[in-house]
């Protein structure tokens, strides 16, 4: 794919092209461990989990009420019973329910097995210990069956899951306390420049504070990873060969930005050519056409831009789905909506460009979308402003205000 709005004449591999090739070249890690299942959030489900017994574990109320066996009685018309006693949620009824008689219960509490019917309080009258039921009611209503949910032996929730809190929530009420997972993913990042300086030290002429590692930092807030943050390296090929060759020796991946071009102080092909193993460099991505993927060792490694927007576009679209291939997780992709564009947007041919958009919500119930501000790959005050991606094909020549685009929001919730 030749890139019109570049001087680089070099076809470029797809953004699709490129993710396929990394997910049918990366592995899943195979070590696991058991953890506690309140630890277990955002992990990866190593093993299917059957359940250890029903759910509900007894047949039981699902209203405050009065149960009552319904082929005692004639359902079409009015009756009345006398109350036996009363079952608790906790404190089941432990007596003898004669014929004629029914039993107060309370939401959850054990129905026993006679009775198969139960009337909500607010459509009873209790005069002297006798109950008296209105006509018209449904057999077998408000019973909640044991097994209802699950039974005793099947699969609660399966392998490759990642467990999310209702999932912690279900394991719980079937008993579960331990579950075994995938290990965390061992991952490496830093940064690369001489003009780059940390946050809180002193910025002097020609240097910029570095924000790529916080942002990655961010980005890899995931229990299904543990992350090592190797700082940032002087443009110095000897220094970045020996920590990158370090670091893949006790890392599962290593992420570095910026390096990845081809400037004269750009070294991270030239090792990965040296070291390692080249999968492919750029792709037809805007931001983030400077992008390298390969090996050192057995470590997977993965070259961002230098620019933080670019650094942003490549973690979502390529580096994090690859990452949840390796941890064993199920694939997954963006949730994508149609969207009227409110204004027009311009855009050359040749590559796929993720534009940082602000998506709303009209007065006439539609999504609407435009610009957040300067595309520019460096303009991080757009990306903060932004809440979804417009994506554009690489064949797209712009949009006329109007059109329908393609938007991938960042959240599930906008802003009003």
């Amino acid at each position: 794919m030749i890139d019109l709005c570049s001087l680089d004449s070099e076809k470029l591999l797809s953004l699709d092209h490129a993710l396929k090739n990394i997910i049918n070249s990366v592995k899943a890690v195979s070590g696991t461990e058991i953890i506690q299942l309140p630890d277990a959030l955002g992990r990866i489900l190593a093993l299917t989990v059957t359940s250890p017994i029903d759910l509900p574990y007894e047949r039981n109320s699902a209203m405050d009420g009065y149960a009552f066996d319904s082929t005692e009685v004639n359902l079409e018309s009015s009756f009345s019973l006398q109350l036996a006693g009363t079952s608790w949620a906790g404190n089941p009824f432990v007596g003898v329910i004669n014929k004629g008689e029914c039993l107060r219960v309370f939401t959850g509490a054990v129905v026993p097995g006679q009775l198969d019917t139960v009337v909500m309080q607010e459509q009873v009258k209790v005069i002297d210990n006798r109950v008296h039921f209105p006509a018209s009611i449904r057999s077998g209503q408000f019973i909640r069956p044991a097994g209802e949910d699950i039974k005793a032996g099947e699969p609660l929730i399966e392998a490759t899951k990642c467990l999310s809190a209702a999932d912690i929530g279900y394991l719980a009420a079937a008993g579960i306390h331990h579950v075994r997972v995938r290990r965390p993913l061992r991952i490496a990042y830093l940064a690369t420049g001489d003009e780059l300086v940390s946050p809180g030290q002193p910025l002097s002429s020609g240097k910029i504070f570095e924000s790529n590692r916080s942002l990655l930092r961010s980005l890899l807030n995931d229990a299904a990873f543990t992350i090592t943050d190797l700082g940032i390296i002087k443009d110095d090929k000897s220094e970045l060969k020996e920590t990158l060759l370090d670091a893949a020796d006790n890392h599962d991946v290593i992420i570095s930005t910026g390096g990845a071009s081809v400037g004269d102080a750009d070294f991270i092909k030239e090792i990965l050519d040296d070291c390692g193993r080249v999968g492919f460099w750029k792709i037809a991505v805007k931001p983030g056409k400077p992008f390298a993927f390969g090996w050192l060792k057995d470590c997977v490694f993965f070259g961002l831009p230098g620019n933080p927007v670019s650094v942003m576009v490549a973690f979502d679209k390529i580096v994090m789905p690859a990452l949840r291939q390796m941890i064993g997780a199920r694939p997954t992709s963006a949730l994508r909506i149609q969207a009227v564009s409110t204004e027009n947007i311009k855009k050359a041919p040749g590559r796929q460009e993720f534009m940082r958009g602000i998506l709303s919500f009209s007065e006439d119930n539609r999504y609407e979308v435009k610009s957040a501000g300067n595309q520019g790959s460096h303009i991080l005050s757009v990306l903060s402003r932004a809440n979804c991606y417009i994506d554009l094909p690489a064949t797209s020549r712009g949009v006329t205000a109007g059109e329908s685009v393609w938007v991938e929001p960042f959240s599930i919730q906008i802003e009003r």
